[in-house]
């Protein structure tokens, strides 16, 4: 048997998994074995392995979206929802809950492990360069964002870095880390691999491999975000922005929106480019999981399944905004200006109680649309949520860089420079005028001149001038569904003469900000119970979190969801789930 067959049996079809939990650590009886003299050192070896683990990724796909979205308060389930649905919204989650698999994380990080500690990084090419060293900076950064999630979604986790092959390892003790540990390890095993670039596999499929690689930059934003580093994390949002398109790029985040023509608020222009998948300098979505092809594969998404109604599900989606998410969009003040008179123009803010869901952030409506119809000769109510039009999954896209950015900024102690991401948009001339002057010391001026965001007219980042015909290409998140954000008067940096500790007042109230952004932007994403609990144990408070879940249909019901939700959402350790007694607090 040729040796890329071997090894792509091994991490394709079984990933070898045992352990003194074998509940989650569990071997295949048709394994094949991994010698232990066997190396990765011929490129279709590295391919098949590689390509193996974003198989194994698909099993994560579905369960990263619902974990992350039915325990927050943006959604809820439907009459029609499965039982193992309705457990993950209700926080009653037990073993038999088909997405209560800590297995099939492992199976990720056990595969990742054997292709860790078998790949042959000193190999070189006739111009010197090592051979693997990409796909083996790509196969670290799959082992670091799976273990985050799944650390995430357990509070500890047993740890292993060394690929599991026989019984002896399997029955082995492990040490147990916690978020905190997990942070710490791969913020040190990631920070030398930063700059490594993309494996170059071209296209999957119909899909650009690029955009299934996780941007080691990125992830170490999130780990130094969730280890409470911000100034690193804001570096390192920063430095994926920057190189994002090659050394020295530009990201910018983009002009579209769902926008008013006119104050008649009768009609929309929408250009958010929902469900491209397409991999540009402009690109939409930065990673994603992708999804089997054919549904009778057991890793075929079922998202759309869920959101939409469709034939496959009899015209009955298990999911749906909540009254929560809805009455969050419904009070955002949208603010329109008439580019047509320039400096004359003045601000106009809509109605409060504009029909067709048009009230607010426009945001919602175009995301999610229902309409009444027939099938089968019944009544049916139709449900389309855009953000779930193909079977592949997205896990980071483009604004929610600038969102995590804005987070870590405002935690590094500079909220208003985390403001002008939300309301203006950022380039240098921003930072000059509106981050700079407040910044007090030596050092706050030092930390945020780092942020190089040229404004270069057609190649840098152009903010929006009513006053002027530049062709922008850089608005704050808020306006692409709030109008002009940068001239609202119910959307300004928080003040309060009142106040004695001003800076941690203004930090506060702008990371509330954030996070409603991250709603707005986010929504159905599978962020929003992970957003929460981050602020939540930063500031020491669980009712952050709890508070939110429990308002979730609206205020009205506070006392019907706390009944029907399982745990006390009040004690952060009914956030995590346990498996079997095994894993988990």
């Amino acid at each position: 048997m040729k040796a890329k067959y071997i090894v792509c049996l091994l991490l394709m079809q079984v990933a070898v998994l045992f352990g003194s939990c074998t509940d989650f650590f569990e071997q295949d009886s048709d394994h094949v074995q991994y010698t232990d003299d066997y190396r990765l050192h011929e490129p279709g070896d590295s391919i098949y392995a590689l390509t193996g683990i974003m198989n194994k990724m698909q099993a994560l796909g579905d369960r990263t979206i619902l974990l992350g979205e039915l325990r927050g308060d943006l959604v809820d389930v439907t009459a029609n929802a499965s039982a193992d649905l309705r457990g993950i919204a209700d926080f009653d989650v037990n073993d038999d809950n088909a997405f209560n698999s800590p297995k099939d994380y492992y199976a990720v990080i056990n595969n990742c492990n054997l292709y860790i500690a078998r790949c042959d990084t000193a190999v070189k090419n006739n111009r010197g360069e090592k051979l693997f060293y990409k796909e083996y900076a790509a196969v670290k950064a799959y082992r670091a964002w799976t273990y985050l999630q799944l650390v995430l979604n357990y509070g500890k986790v047993p740890f292993v870095t060394t690929p599991i092959t026989t019984e002896a390892e399997a029955n082995a003790d492990y040490e147990t880390k916690d978020l905190q540990g997990i942070c710490q390890y791969f913020i040190a095993d990631l920070t030398p691999l930063v700059d490594v670039e993309y494996p170059g596999l071209g296209a999957i499929g119909s899909v650009d491999s690029r955009l299934l690689y996780f941007p080691i930059s990125w992830l170490l934003g999130d780990l130094n975000l969730w280890a409470g580093n911000y100034k690193q994390a804001a570096l390192d949002y920063y430095h994926f922005i920057s190189t994002a398109n090659g050394a020295n790029s530009y990201f910018q985040l983009g002009t579209n929106s769902v926008m008013f023509d006119s104050p008649s608020w009768n009609h929309r222009n929408a250009t958010l480019p929902l469900g491209s998948e397409t991999y540009s300098s402009g690109r939409s979505v930065v990673t994603m999981i992708a999804g089997d092809s054919i549904p009778s594969q057991g890793n075929y998404s079922q998202l759309r399944n869920y959101f939409n109604t469709n034939e496959n599900n009899d015209y009955k989606a298990s999911i749906t905004p909540s009254r929560g998410m809805q009455a969050l969009s419904a009070s955002q003040k949208y603010c329109y200006m008439d580019s047509k008179l320039g400096a004359k123009a003045t601000p106009i803010i809509a109605p409060g109680d504009l029909s067709n869901n048009l009230a607010g952030d426009l945001r919602l409506s175009y995301i999610w649309s229902t309409g009444n119809g027939s099938y089968n000769g019944k009544h049916i109510t139709t449900q389309s949520i855009r953000k779930y039009m193909t079977r592949n999954i997205a896990i980071y896209t483009r604004p929610m860089v600038y969102l995590r950015l804005a987070e870590a900024l405002n935690r590094a102690g500079y909220p208003r420079f985390a403001f002008q991401i939300l309301a203006r948009g950022v380039n240098n001339d921003v930072i000059g005028e509106y981050v700079l002057p407040y910044c007090h010391t030596a050092s706050d001026s030092a930390f945020v001149s780092q942020f190089n965001f040229p404004s270069t007219a057609n190649t840098g980042y152009i903010v929006r001038d009513i006053t002027s015909n530049t062709n922008y290409n850089t608005i704050g998140i808020h306006s692409r569904g709030c109008g002009w954000t940068e001239f609202n008067p119910y959307y300004q940096f928080p003040t309060d003469s009142l106040v004695s500790d001003t800076l941690n007042y203004q930090i506060e109230k702008v990371e509330d900000l954030i996070m409603d952004e991250n709603a707005l932007e986010c929504c159905f994403q599978g962020t929003r119970f992970y957003d929460l609990m981050r602020v939540a144990l930063r500031r020491n408070d669980p009712a952050y979190l709890a508070d939110r879940v429990y308002k979730r249909d609206g205020l009205d019901n506070v006392g019907t969801v706390k009944g029907t939700i399982k745990k006390d959402l009040y004690d952060p350790k009914n956030w995590y789930f346990s498996f079997k007694g095994k894993i988990g607090l």
